[in-house]
């Protein structure tokens, strides 16, 4: 009679670890399609979010952030995505208003959800930034004079230095790459804010054409241009657009590969860009969509938000300070560096500036 209470308890105890054990065919494997500039902190932060849910495997894709899109709606990758996360949250609102007029549903599980931000900076070596800008502040209308110049000497640099090599992203294909051109011909037009109209001006058709020419095989990505400015190094390269968060992340590579360090320079105004995770519903199970929540819902706890700190990102969790998290590039000294830069910063331009920016950048010639 004794033994009956230890069986049963024995089979409650093996229900419950049945419960709660990882089982086969339960487990989750999930797709996060990012932008290249988050790169770096998500293959830290995948690693320790598959030790704590070791019945969930990560699998990482990076692409431009307009390729993400494009290429999602168009169905043309080679894998399943379950996550997207451009690098500008706008960029969701596009897939979104395309998705439903292509197909008349939903795309996503829920509302898309903010998991870091950064802003457009320029980046050169000290001797260019100097000769370029000697006031110590950034002018679009500087680089202009200079591409138009072609040779360091024509706006008083240093003849040795030869041609004015000015490098930005593929706007067809990159998020930074339409910031810049839509930054650059906000300037050119002379406006507060870019609209439409403005690109029938014909100084900012011609800036097209400037700017296209002088940029050879402009790269896909933010990440891969900054690793292509710091390989190529002055003379090859002397001033371009970036993300704040790779040039904070990547300046002491820039210093151990050039033997000098580039400096950041910011734009005003500039444009902040906010890294957007949306769960996707086709091919996308429910098993598959929870695991992807429990996964975004991880990057915004704050020790996570912190990894993105010292990745030169500013959280989007209000309890993280950039400059309390150890290890935060604001505290390393890095040339021109700002915790709280005082230009102005404006949200991304209307989707319908970012689509004429696009079609400027491939009709010119």
């Amino acid at each position: 009679m004794a033994t009956k209470p230890i069986i049963s308890l024995a089979i409650i105890a093996a229900s419950a670890a049945l419960a709660y054990a990882p089982l086969p065919g339960v487990n989750q494997s999930i797709t996060i399609v990012s932008g290249s500039e988050l790169q770096a902190p998500l293959k830290i932060l995948e690693t320790r979010f598959e030790q704590q849910n070791p019945s969930i495997q990560i699998n990482l894709e990076f692409q431009g952030s307009q390729d993400i899109v494009n290429k999602y709606i168009d169905d043309k990758n080679n894998f399943e995505p379950t996550v997207l996360i451009p690098a500008n949250g706008q960029l969701l609102d596009e897939l979104n208003q395309r998705w439903q007029a292509q197909y008349g549903d939903e795309p996503f599980y829920e509302a898309p959800q903010p998991i870091a931000k950064t802003m457009l900076v320029a980046v050169s070596w000290p001797e260019r930034a100097q000769a370029l800008f000697p006031g110590g502040e950034f002018q679009w209308q500087r680089v202009e004079d200079a591409m138009t110049g072609g040779n360091w000497d024509k706006i008083g640099g240093n003849a040795a230095w030869g041609s004015f090599d000015f490098i930005t992203t593929d706007p067809t294909r990159s998020n930074s790459g339409q910031l810049t051109m839509s930054l650059w011909s906000q300037s050119e037009a002379n406006s507060n804010t870019l609209n439409t109209a403005d690109f029938s001006k014909n100084n900012v058709q011609t800036l097209f054409g400037l700017v296209k020419r002088s940029i050879y095989q402009p790269p896909r990505s933010t990440d891969v241009l900054l690793q292509e400015f710091i390989t190529r190094g002055p003379n090859d390269a002397d001033i371009a657009t970036a993300y704040e968060s790779i040039a904070l992340h990547r300046w002491e590579q820039s210093s151990a590969t050039q033997g000098q360090p580039y400096q950041i320079l910011y734009l005003d105004p500039t444009i902040e860009t906010v890294s957007t995770a949306a769960i996707v519903r086709r091919d996308v199970s429910g098993g598959e969509a929870k695991a992807a929540r429990a996964f975004i819902d991880f990057l915004i706890a704050s020790e996570q938000q912190a990894v993105f700190v010292q990745h030169g990102f500013r959280p989007m969790n209000a309890k993280v300070d950039i400059n309390s998290v150890p290890n935060s590039p604001w505290s390393k000294n890095i040339p021109g560096a700002m915790a709280d830069p005082t230009g102005r910063v404006s949200a991304p331009p209307d989707r319908s500036v970012v689509e004429e920016v696009i079609r400027q950048w491939q009709r010119a010639n």
